[in-house]
């Protein structure tokens, strides 16, 4: 618990203070000037004993204040933190909250006027994962008179876990939900699966391979078979967690980027049925989960990665496919989330995925710097603007001519901005399952 000054106590001050100053110019007597002296003391007394009082009012009117935080944070996703304030009476309060540092700056104090019950939040936007520990609030209330702050502490000690994007998850189910029930019109038909899913009137443009006769027969009128993709598939991801996804691409590492699209990649193929298994390497195969079915080994999978960072590393890529060919017989696409800077130096995942492609579909997904994208296609006239735009587009032009030896090999490849790759890659495979590539 504290005191504090407010401005207009300290305006009090100097105000009384500049009468003394102004009586003592007009009345130079000495006598007077004792006398203006002591009333001057006598009134900055009762300003501050009325400063005590002020703050013995508000400790009497105290506000109630409390922090609820969210279950689990989503990183790189602003995150709504909620103080409630309860207040028998109209009070002015400025809350200070004990939030962790390394989730950024945050602007405090929360000021506000707050009347009987009401809630007030802010945002704080994770670029990490893990545990973080909350501390207490701190609370200033102004007292009735405008005079002084009193202060006390809220014990508010909280943990709180930083998970990969849930609200992307939670936005991606929605839209596949919405899909699979027809309430989202597909704009483009990508391709037909192999397995029945219903039949409905021939329109224009169907093919007649799949008018049902029979059907057409009973109802007199032409009926064509609509097929879903096959269900009941292997997906395969492998995770790169070596020194490349340790570097850090709009404030988020290129690990969290590819965790992310690892979990959307996930939810997209259990959505479809397929069954779904994840390995983690950098120069082992860190971390294994078995492909399973159905929706509830999504959680599995997200509390099993969460805990996993990225390690300063070389990843060894032939070592990861040979360890995943021993564990997965059944034919499978398997999709390898890493980072390439040119032949030379991805030569190693070249051959890896090139020998996946006997048995496997293989799919190679590389998360893109947007800072190179800009500075490549930024024009400026002055010499070291130019100069990065050369060494930007040379980087673009390496990978471009690593990819074309991967596609030359069979193997599938998708090149985003590490922002975007969970919607790419999640769009990539449903035309995969469309066109029943695997």
């Amino acid at each position: 618990m504290g005191l504090t000054p407010t401005r207009r106590l300290y305006g009090l001050l100097i105000a009384s203070g500049a009468v003394a100053v102004l009586v003592e110019a007009l009345l130079p007597a000495a006598g007077t000037q004792a006398q203006v002296l002591l009333g001057l003391l006598m009134l900055d007394g009762g300003l501050l004993v009325a400063m005590a009082v002020d703050s013995g009012l508000a400790r009497s009117q105290r506000a109630s204040v409390s922090r609820t935080l969210p279950p689990r944070l989503s990183i790189g996703r602003e995150n709504a933190i909620t103080l409630s304030v309860a207040a028998s009476s109209p009070v002015e309060l400025r809350l200070y909250d004990g939030y962790p540092a390394a989730l950024g700056e945050m602007a405090m104090p929360i000021a506000l006027r707050a009347s009987q019950a009401q809630t007030v939040s802010y945002a704080v936007t994770p670029t990490q994962r893990g545990e973080f520990v909350w501390g207490d609030l701190q609370v200033q209330q102004r007292g009735p008179l405008g005079l002084a702050w009193h202060s006390w502490t809220v014990p508010q000690s909280q943990t709180t876990a930083v998970y990969p994007d849930l609200v992307g998850l939670r936005s991606l189910t929605l839209r596949l939900t919405l899909q699979s029930t027809g309430s989202v019109r597909q704009l483009k038909r990508i391709g037909i699966g192999t397995e029945f899913a219903e039949l409905r009137d021939y329109g224009a443009g169907d093919d007649p391979r799949l008018i049902d006769w029979k059907a057409t027969a009973r109802r007199s009128q032409p009926l064509v078979r609509v097929l879903a993709p096959e269900r009941e598939q292997t997906l395969l991801v492998l995770l790169d967690r070596g020194r490349l996804m340790t570097a850090r691409v709009q404030r988020l590492s290129r690990f969290d980027w590819g965790l992310n699209a690892t979990l959307s990649l996930a939810l997209a193929g259990l959505h479809r049925g397929d069954r779904v298994g994840v390995g983690v390497f950098d120069r082992t195969l860190q971390t294994w989960i078995p492909p399973t079915g159905g929706r509830s080994h999504l959680q599995r999978l997200i509390e099993k990665l969460t805990p996993i960072q990225p390690v300063l590393l070389e990843s060894d890529y032939l070592g990861a496919v040979t360890q995943l060919a021993t564990r997965q017989h059944r034919r499978a696409l398997v999709v390898v989330i890493t980072d390439v800077v040119d032949s030379t130096a991805s030569a190693e995942l070249l051959t890896a995925l090139t020998r996946l492609k006997s048995r496997h579909l293989p799919f190679c997904v590389t998360l893109r710097d947007p800072a190179v994208d800009r500075q490549a296609h930024t024009f400026r006239a002055e010499v070291e603007a130019a100069y990065g735009r050369a060494v930007a587009l040379d980087l673009l032009a390496q990978r471009q001519a690593a990819f074309a030896r991967l596609r030359q090999s069979g193997v599938l490849v998708l090149d985003a901005p590490a922002n975007q790759i969970s919607e790419s890659l999640v769009e990539d495979y449903l035309r995969i399952k469309l066109k029943n590539r695997l």
